[in-house]
């Protein structure tokens, strides 16, 4: 297990897999709002955006005071300035993922960045 990790979630409120998993390029949390309920703050970042997944139940995110609406297998890439609060519906609860990465550091992508072996 030298070049891969692997961890379970639960399901906490929130995991962060920077230290459990030895991210060094990304972060990733795994949150679970339970129906009614939202993330307790508004936020935005100075340098990284954030990637969201919506994996299970549905909800809406306020990002700079536009709601846009949320369900299980949305997408959405999300600007550092952005503010933005999460609120799972008040019927459903919701389990999302978020990929923080610094803006504009993409330097390759797969078919760029694999090698290939035969």
């Amino acid at each position: 297990m030298a070049n891969f990790n692997k961890v379970k979630v639960g399901q906490d409120a929130r995991t962060e897999l920077h230290d459990r998993l030895s991210l060094t390029g990304a972060e990733v949390s795994i949150n679970n709002l339970p129906a009614g309920a939202c993330v307790p703050f508004v936020h935005w970042h100075k340098n990284n955006e954030e990637i969201y997944v919506i994996l299970a139940g549905n909800g809406k995110a306020v990002i700079d005071g536009e709601t846009t609406e949320l369900t299980a297998g949305d997408w959405l890439r999300i600007a550092p300035a952005a503010k933005r609060q999460f609120f799972a519906s008040e019927d459903t609860a919701m389990s999302f993922a978020c990929i923080q990465v610094k803006e504009h550091s993409l330097e390759g992508y797969t078919k760029d960045d694999a090698i290939l072996e035969n």
